[in-house]
């Protein structure tokens, strides 16, 4: 053996970065190294929020930062009262690095560039003297009696202590899974959505607060939806595709998306609505002016996929054409043909089965001493900063497990 650690952590990523800073800096004997594949570190860290790094959410509850997550939530109840997206704040204060929240909630630093968390952790790391070992491929790991064996393409490691911080990487889960491990299947978690559709073909860039839904399914969302060159994307979209991840694959992505343009008005109050327009505006031609908060652009299109005339006044509405437009704006229907990656965001739901680790101490419950953190476990969140609290939650309750 040449290569001996009080821990290893394998994966230079922000979950393994935080991991390791915070077990060192409550305990400063122990000898820590981060094994990591790539000849960088912390690249999903340098491109994640379009370079700005959203490092949380500024949800300050734990009840109510759990309902981020479509798999993880009861898991992460405990968790993230012993350490929140406050608490991060705190941390990263701590280390110089001063964050600001943005009107939708996401947390950046004030620097608005992610090498300033990619410099913290560097210099945090090289205080602590913690070593960063890159292009180190791990090709087995191994239990002896006491210790854990790490081979990479270089060199064995020994360890007493062994972290995974991976992130979805397909071979350590099958090594895991050589160790008795349960891997989920991944499946990519946020995504928009492939239509091509008449009705939305030369809207793209408008936006709306909508519902949406999978006919014959349990699965819905509100909130903005952005219709795009490809289809449709925003808030709701990514939202409806992180809770229906393993439902749309099985799917393999087609089916029929319900849209209420008018959010939470059902049809009946939609209908009673249309009725009094008819009174108050007879003279006026119907697709000249959305009467709700919505675009015109896109009251014209539905008007028209209504079978009204672009010239039609109020007063001259059929009572089918009435239905049908209210049909239309409440329960319009859109085949859906496929996804798009959402921006940069490659995120997986799937990994190692929540069932098999100890949520108090981040340990796996079948082999002592081999601990995780971050994506690696069958934890995913919508897009916001989520994904990064999970990080920081689970290396900061390991890191008190070890030490």
């Amino acid at each position: 053996m040449n290569s001996n650690f009080d821990i290893i952590i394998v994966g230079g990523g922000a979950a393994g970065f935080f991991t390791a800073i915070n077990i060192v800096e409550k305990n400063p004997k122990l000898k820590v190294a981060i094994l990591e594949r790539g000849k960088t570190v912390l690249e999903k860290v340098r491109i994640s929020g379009g370079g700005r790094c959203n490092v949380t959410h500024a949800c300050f509850v734990p009840n109510d930062l759990v309902k981020f997550y479509p798999r993880g939530e009861k898991e992460l109840r405990g968790p993230f009262h012993q350490f929140c997206s406050g608490d991060t704040i705190e941390w990263f204060e701590k280390h110089g690095v001063e964050l600001k929240i943005e009107e939708d909630g996401r947390m950046f630093p004030t620097s608005d560039s992610s090498q300033t968390i990619i410099d913290c952790f560097l210099l945090a790391t090289q205080k602590l003297g913690i070593q960063i070992l890159t292009g180190q491929s791990v090709q087995s790991i191994f239990k002896a009696t006491d210790y854990w064996k790490v081979e990479t393409n270089h060199e064995t490691f020994a360890c007493q202590k062994l972290i995974m911080t991976t992130g979805s990487n397909p071979k350590i889960w099958d090594m895991l899974t050589e160790l008795g491990h349960t891997i989920v299947a991944p499946v990519p978690s946020l995504f928009t959505f492939n239509i091509k559709d008449n009705r939305i073909k030369d809207l793209m860039g408008l936006s709306a607060f909508a519902k949406v839904k999978v006919k014959n399914s349990k699965l819905e969302a509100s909130g903005p939806l952005l219709i795009t060159h490809w289809g449709m994307s925003g808030p709701g979209i990514l939202r409806l595709s992180a809770w229906g991840a393993r439902e749309l694959f099985d799917k393999n992505y087609q089916f029929t998306l319900q849209v209420n343009w008018l959010n939470e008005v059902a049809f009946e109050e939609a209908i009673d609505t249309l009725k009094e327009l008819k009174q108050e505006h007879a003279k006026k031609a119907v697709s000249k002016k959305s009467p709700f908060e919505f675009p015109n652009r896109l009251w014209e299109s539905l008007v028209l996929a209504s079978g009204i005339e672009s010239e039609t006044k109020w007063a001259d509405l059929s009572k089918k054409q009435l239905t049908d437009l209210t049909n239309q704006l409440t329960n319009g229907e859109f085949q859906v043909n496929g996804k798009s990656t959402f921006k940069e965001e490659f995120v997986t739901a799937g990994g190692i089965d929540l069932k098999e680790i100890n949520f108090k101490t981040m340990e796996s419950k079948l082999h002592e001493n081999l601990f995780f953190a971050g994506e690696i476990v069958n934890i995913d969140a919508i897009t916001g900063g989520f994904n990064f609290q999970n990080a920081w939650t689970s290396g900061y309750i390991l890191a008190e497990t070890i030490t």
